[in-house]
Protein backbone atom coordinates (compact mmCIF):
# COMPACT_ATOMS: atom_id res chain seq x y z
CA UNK A 1 0.00 0.00 0.00
CA UNK A 2 1.25 3.44 -0.95
CA UNK A 3 1.66 5.70 2.06
CA UNK A 4 1.27 8.94 0.11
CA UNK A 5 -0.67 11.56 2.00
CA UNK A 6 -0.49 14.41 -0.50
CA UNK A 7 -3.89 13.77 -2.11
CA UNK A 8 -5.74 13.72 1.23
CA UNK A 9 -3.95 16.25 3.48
CA UNK A 10 -3.88 19.97 2.85
CA UNK A 11 -2.58 23.11 4.52
CA UNK A 12 -4.27 26.47 3.97
CA UNK A 13 -3.81 29.56 6.14
CA UNK A 14 -7.57 30.24 6.15
CA UNK A 15 -8.46 26.74 7.41
CA UNK A 16 -7.74 25.98 11.07
CA UNK A 17 -4.98 28.60 11.21
CA UNK A 18 -2.91 26.72 8.63
CA UNK A 19 -2.69 23.43 10.48
CA UNK A 20 -2.62 20.36 8.25
CA UNK A 21 -6.16 18.98 7.87
CA UNK A 22 -7.91 16.21 6.00
CA UNK A 23 -8.82 17.77 2.66
CA UNK A 24 -12.36 19.13 2.54
CA UNK A 25 -12.70 19.11 6.34
CA UNK A 26 -11.57 21.03 9.40
CA UNK A 27 -10.33 17.82 11.04
CA UNK A 28 -6.68 18.36 11.93
CA UNK A 29 -4.08 15.70 11.23
CA UNK A 30 -2.68 16.17 14.74
CA UNK A 31 -6.08 15.60 16.33
CA UNK A 32 -6.64 12.49 14.23
CA UNK A 33 -3.28 11.05 15.29
CA UNK A 34 -4.04 12.00 18.90
CA UNK A 35 -7.30 10.04 18.81
CA UNK A 36 -5.50 6.94 17.60
CA UNK A 37 -2.71 7.38 20.17
CA UNK A 38 -5.36 7.72 22.89
CA UNK A 39 -6.65 4.26 22.03
CA UNK A 40 -9.50 4.99 19.64
CA UNK A 41 -9.53 2.42 16.87
CA UNK A 42 -10.09 3.32 13.23
CA UNK A 43 -13.72 2.18 13.30
CA UNK A 44 -14.56 4.41 16.26
CA UNK A 45 -12.93 7.42 14.60
CA UNK A 46 -14.83 6.72 11.38
CA UNK A 47 -18.10 6.35 13.31
CA UNK A 48 -17.55 9.68 15.08
CA UNK A 49 -16.45 11.47 11.89
CA UNK A 50 -18.55 9.91 9.10
CA UNK A 51 -17.31 12.47 6.54
CA UNK A 52 -13.83 10.90 6.48
CA UNK A 53 -12.65 7.56 5.13
CA UNK A 54 -10.13 4.92 6.15
CA UNK A 55 -7.73 6.32 3.55
CA UNK A 56 -7.86 9.69 5.33
CA UNK A 57 -6.75 8.10 8.60
CA UNK A 58 -3.92 6.30 6.80
CA UNK A 59 -2.92 9.61 5.19
CA UNK A 60 -2.76 11.26 8.62
CA UNK A 61 -0.46 8.53 9.89
CA UNK A 62 1.69 8.70 6.74
CA UNK A 63 1.97 12.49 7.10
CA UNK A 64 3.02 12.19 10.75
CA UNK A 65 5.48 9.43 9.90
CA UNK A 66 7.09 11.42 7.12
CA UNK A 67 7.28 14.52 9.29
CA UNK A 68 9.02 12.59 12.05
CA UNK A 69 11.28 10.81 9.58
CA UNK A 70 12.58 14.14 8.26
CA UNK A 71 12.85 15.81 11.68
CA UNK A 72 16.31 17.06 12.62
CA UNK A 73 17.17 17.24 16.30
CA UNK A 74 19.93 19.57 17.41
CA UNK A 75 21.35 18.62 20.82
CA UNK A 76 21.55 21.45 23.32
CA UNK A 77 24.95 22.36 24.61
CA UNK A 78 25.37 22.29 28.39
CA UNK A 79 25.36 25.76 29.96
Amino acid sequence: MELSWRERITVAPQVLVGKPVIKGTRLAVGFSVYLLAAGRNHELVLDNYPHIRQEDIQACLAYAGELLHTEHVVPRQPA
